[in-house]
């Protein structure tokens, strides 16, 4: 099969993020020409200017429209494309060189119609941006499924670096209307219609994720009041690990009360060594010690923003 591919980048307010990624595509080592679309998703910081630097040296394209969401923008710039196999990045993603042959590569070889690759945390990215990375992927605070193809059987793509080819996009209707998990809904979606997903390990990015403790809290909080929605809706994928989280915390603040009200130490020491767990893992891989350090605490806040918004997403209504 012939790969044609067409790559699609909502942004909102991020023209010097825009940049980047655009920088970095024009750096691929694949030899085939390959489309961008860019969807500008109502903007009021706009990145047309940016984008003109690239006119001559990518196959851009570039779309303003209304401001509709993440999920409707990466539509709008599906049904614009010309190729057959569509990639999506966020903005906040830098691309490696040979993301595209690395992807092509792994389509000859095992052709599924939708993929996902791991994020990875790039040498100019802050110590913030490289604690997070580590929370968001190591296995001892998520088993490994966002970073590590030998941690998961049925993978489950994430839209800041997710391939879908064009008949799955067109049979599924692409992404929902939900603002939280449509993603993973999309996942779902394609597994009901008998689309097969897979990890593409050489296809990973360097994803910024959220540059504050503020807005990380804010991110993984957002991420665990979706899952109980997505329970809800497909209830054949719930998992008893996505309580995970929330028993954390609980158990965090129960092992604090036991140590300072009763003074027993044990849980405390429980979670202690956990922490040390990830201080020393974190250092092996990052071979910073202030990045291992912060690990802790974005760890912390990791568990803390998620466990608290999944016991949310439990009480609501809808």
């Amino acid at each position: 099969m012939e790969y044609q591919f067409s790559i699609i980048i909502p942004v909102y307010n991020r023209p010097q993020e825009i940049d980047e990624l655009l920088q970095s595509l024009t750096k691929q080592t694949f030899q085939k020409s390959f489309e961008v679309i860019v969807v500008e998703d109502g903007s009021t910081i706009k990145a047309d200017k940016i984008l003109k630097k690239y006119s001559e040296k990518l196959n851009l394209k570039y779309f303003f429209k209304e401001n509709s969401g993440a999920g409707a923008s990466r539509n709008f710039g599906m049904q614009q494309a010309s190729g057959n196999y569509f990639i999506i990045f966020d903005s906040d993603c830098i691309i490696p060189p040979n993301y595209l042959v690395e992807v092509e590569k792994a389509l000859q070889e095992n052709y599924t119609d939708a993929f996902g690759g791991a994020d990875a945390a790039h040498q100019s990215f802050t110590t913030i941006q490289k604690a997070i990375n580590y929370s968001m992927t190591s296995f001892f605070t998520t088993g490994g499924i966002r970073g590590s193809k030998k941690a998961v059987d049925k993978f489950q793509p994430r839209s800041f670096n997710l391939g879908i080819s064009k008949k799955a996009f067109e049979v599924s209707k692409g992404f929902s209307k939900m603002k939280i998990g449509e993603d993973i809904d999309l996942t779902f979606r394609l597994w009901e219609h008998n689309f097969e997903t897979q990890f593409i390990e050489n296809a990973f990015v360097y994803h910024k994720r959220r540059s504050t403790f503020q807005q990380f809290f804010k991110q993984t909080f957002a991420f665990g009041k979706g899952r109980p929605f997505l329970n809800r809706k497909y209830p054949e994928t719930a998992k008893l690990t996505y309580w995970f989280p929330s028993l954390f915390i609980l158990g965090l603040a129960f092992s604090i009360i036991m140590m300072l009200i009763f003074k027993i130490k044990v849980f405390a020491l429980f979670f202690a060594t956990y922490f040390i767990i990830i201080l020393i893992h974190s250092f092996i891989k990052n071979k910073n010690i202030n990045v291992a350090i912060v690990s802790i605490l974005t760890t912390l806040i990791q568990f803390a923003g998620y466990g608290l918004g999944f016991l949310k997403g439990l009480l609501a209504k809808n």
